[in-house]
Order: structure tokens, then sequence, then C-alpha cells
């Protein structure tokens, strides 16, 4: 795999300063190593559903950056192909923490995982797994 064109984390957090959607969930990019990102999104009302869990489109939104991130770190400029969301639990916690990582890169495409984990009173819960396939540009 050609890593020259590779996003580094300074180019990765200037493109998610200026992206309005995951600023207005309050997306924070916590680790990044080539292949692997985590990010997270702190709970609020505003991004929970009626009965009080966080709203399975900020899950799938994680999902979708997490693994689209991890895949740019190897390959550079990414759109998401498509991706598997599976819910496994309500998403109840103070933050929702995403671990993504690239299972295979290879020249036009990377298939990447992401676990979905939400944080409460210290406790990891794992609420949701999901698959991607993330497209070069």
């Amino acid at each position: 795999m050609n890593t020259a064109t590779a996003i580094s984390r300074e180019r990765l957090e200037q493109a998610l300063a200026h992206s309005t959607f995951a600023q207005l969930l309050g997306a924070e990019l916590l680790d990044f190593e080539p292949g692997k990102v985590s990010l997270q999104v702190r709970s609020r009302p505003d991004l929970c559903q009626h009965h009080g869990y966080l709203h399975g489109a900020v899950v799938g939104f994680m999902v979708d950056s997490g693994c689209a991130w991890a895949a740019a770190s190897l390959v550079g400029d990414v759109v998401t192909s498509e991706y598997k969301l599976n819910l496994l639990a309500p998403a109840i916690g103070e933050r929702l923490l995403c671990r993504a990582e690239v299972l295979k890169a290879g020249q036009r495409q990377a298939v990447c995982r992401a676990d979905v984990f939400a944080l409460k009173d210290g406790q990891e819960k794992l609420v949701a797994t999901g698959l991607a396939t993330i497209a070069r540009v």
C-alpha cells in the first residue's frame, strides 16, 4: 500500500474542525495511528431519541466516520462506499467511544470495522459494531 498520500493527524483534525456535522455532534478525535483511530461524542439531550438513549444516527456517524478516518490514515482522501451497522444495546452513558481499524487496505478501497461503546460510571458497554467499505477518491 502506498502511504505517500496518507492523512496525518493534523490534517484530519483540520478536516474535523471544518465538518459542520461533526461539530454539531461534538465529535472529538482521541487516538490516531496508521490504520486505527478512536473518537468520542459526549451525550447531550439534543442527541437523544424519545426514550433518552443516544440516537442510532449518532452511533452510525461514529462507525462511518471512524472507519473513514482509519482508512484515510493509510490511503489518503476517502469516501464511504457502504457500511453495515449492528445496534447491540441502547446507547446509554455519558459519552460514546468508537474504536475503528482497517482490516484490509487495497489500491481502491479499504474494509474497516468499528466498535462503539457507551461509557457510564467508568464502565464500557459495547452498544454497536459495524463494517464499512471505504473508497479512495
